[in-house]
């Protein structure tokens, strides 16, 4: 079987990594937290329209698929926990204990290895086409990204807690907990109620926060997708019961 490496979904897919591996630079070399912010940005929109056009020019193939996971651990793996990191050692107290700092340090590089194992489960998980289980990784990096840029603007003052909410971004990546996509059957209100009501709020909180905005709308995903979740398992149980 020949094996097409340089289609055009593949290109984008390695635009997505390449804007990641330059982000990782920004970050650990010389500190440009907004610049990494905008360059994942760019990464997710690469990652949107690759599979976008590989359907659109039916050029879907399984390097694709596999190329597709390397490229976001670097975007979306690597960049978020590396972020983490320069928020937790730029704002670590002198009179921190040395064994604080390093399980600081571990914690903050956590989100690479939980965004592996989520990513993994995804290649092979055939429940998550219409559907999440567990947080997203384009998600987690951007909430990461914007906190870097509040930290650069001077308005972020938990870096010292930063390596608790990588443990906590972590667990939702890998938690079973089921979250909606922004994926459309159809146009009309019955069945995307809580899709519609997610936009309207997001768009409204962009307009009046802007980039600061985005740690909020993870955040309220999250809380709108596990509410979600337990009320489904609690119907379900109920069902079961009678």
């Amino acid at each position: 079987m020949k094996i097409r490496l340089f289609t055009i979904p593949n290109l984008l897919t390695l635009s997505n990594l390449m804007c990641g591996a330059f982000a990782a630079v920004y970050v650990l070399e010389y500190r440009m937290l907004t610049v990494a912010l905008m360059l994942v940005i760019a990464a997710a929109v690469f990652d949107f329209f690759d599979g976008f056009v590989a359907r659109l020019l039916k050029s879907s193939s399984p390097i694709g698929a596999e190329l597709d996971s390397l490229a976001d651990m670097i975007s979306f793996g690597l960049v978020p926990a590396s972020v983490a990191y320069v928020l937790f050692v730029e704002s670590m107290p002198e009179c921190m204990p040395q064994w604080m700092r390093w399980a600081g340090i571990v914690l903050c590089f956590s989100i690479a290895a939980f965004s592996a194992l989520r990513l993994a489960k995804f290649n092979i998980d055939e429940t998550q086409h219409t559907e999440f289980e567990g947080l997203p990784t384009p998600a987690n990096s951007l909430f990461f990204l914007a906190l870097g840029y509040i930290y650069e603007q001077g308005n972020f003052a938990w870096g010292v807690w930063i390596p608790l909410i990588a443990l906590f971004m972590g667990l939702m990546l890998v938690s079973p907990v089921r979250m909606f996509a922004l994926k459309f059957k159809g146009f009309g209100r019955k069945g995307n109620e809580i899709r519609y009501s997610f936009i309207l709020l997001s768009a409204v909180l962009c307009i009046l926060l802007k980039v600061y905005a985005i740690p909020v709308i993870i955040i309220l995903y999250i809380l709108f997708s596990t509410v979600r979740w337990a009320l489904g398992k609690g119907r379900k149980t109920s069902g079961l019961n009678d």
